[in-house]
């Protein structure tokens, strides 16, 4: 029969933090295991994983749970795919294995589920701590009115898309805090397989739900976003990548499967000015240190923000 649900746990050499959050999933799926079924992707640990993995593989024996380990590392997006394309429960809920879920969550969720089957996205509103500053950042990512579906999923997407500060409308790409139904997310994935080197692909994958049927953005929190932990963040390659070069990117898909091209290219101009405040910052500070090799570095990244933005308007 098939589930309500697969939790999907992709995870790569945080040993410490997955037996934590299984930790979570053994109490909370406790009186639920017939409405669920996990999956854990390991991708490539060199760590206790594997460890971790076969202690609650025992501990969780009265679960549907299927496991994969990837013979090489192949990106944590490519790994949040996997998940996606391998679930076979109606919905699918990728969670990280360090994001601190609220005991309670997995229940509401369930219940969302099965009070409305036609639900295309559900994203459960969170709040977020910085550990390296050890401080909290918000407390709620999403200002929601009331508790309610929207049948016009375009129309929620849009309206917190719209949300001037990143940190906000980037809530729409926390993978915890997305329940996708599978069909709609597996679909997304096949109409665009390169989507899994763009960094930001989630954004686009919470885009398509919300295009294809209802969605609801929770009033309440259901979990914290442990920001600063991202092993992309010590990258400054990765980081850049993630935060101004491929961003452009899904904004030009959004547009293509119906989203507003006045949001889009708004979206793209506000990159392109947060990338030229940033670049200025990063001269200043680097200035008395700058080299031929850093120039050219930052020039490539320049061109790759131009690309995206001159295809946009070509388009």
């Amino acid at each position: 029969m098939e589930k309500l649900i697969t939790i999907a746990i992709p995870t790569f050499n945080r040993a410490q933090l997955l037996d934590k959050q299984l930790g979570w999933l053994a109490q909370a799926v406790k009186c639920q295991e017939a409405d669920c079924e996990v999956l854990i992707s390991d991708n490539c640990s060199s760590d206790e994983t594997p460890q971790v993995i076969q202690k609650w593989r025992e501990e969780l024996s009265s679960l549907t749970l299927k496991v994969n380990r990837n013979s090489e590392n192949i990106g944590a997006i490519r790994n949040i795919a996997y998940c996606i394309k391998e679930a076979t429960g109606r919905f699918v809920w990728d969670i990280s294995d360090d994001d601190e879920i609220g005991p309670d969550t997995l229940t509401y969720v369930l219940h969302q589920i099965k009070s409305y089957p036609d639900l295309a996205l559900l994203v459960l509103n969170f709040s977020s701590y910085s550990v390296t500053k050890n401080e909290l950042v918000f407390d709620r990512c999403f200002e929601v009115e009331e508790d309610n579906v929207w049948t016009d999923g375009t129309a929620l997407f849009e309206r917190y898309l719209a949300e001037p500060e990143g940190a906000r409308w980037g809530g729409l790409a926390l993978t915890t805090a997305l329940v996708y139904r599978t069909d709609l997310a597996q679909r997304a994935l096949a109409e665009w397989p390169a989507g899994v080197t763009n960094l930001t692909f989630q954004l686009y994958i919470t885009g398509y739900c919300a295009r294809h049927g209802s969605a609801k953005i929770t009033k309440e929190t259901y979990l914290q976003c442990m920001a600063g932990t991202h092993f992309f963040l010590q990258d400054r390659k990765m980081f850049f990548a993630f935060r101004y070069a491929e961003v452009p990117e899904i904004f030009i898909k959004l547009m293509k499967i119906g989203y507003s091209p006045d949001l889009c290219r708004q979206k793209v101009l506000g990159q392109r000015r947060e990338f030229k405040r940033w670049l200025i910052k990063q001269c200043f500070k680097a200035w008395p240190v700058f080299t031929t090799k850093i120039l050219a570095r930052y020039a490539i990244t320049v061109c790759q923000v131009i690309y995206f933005a001159g295809f946009y308007f070509d388009v």
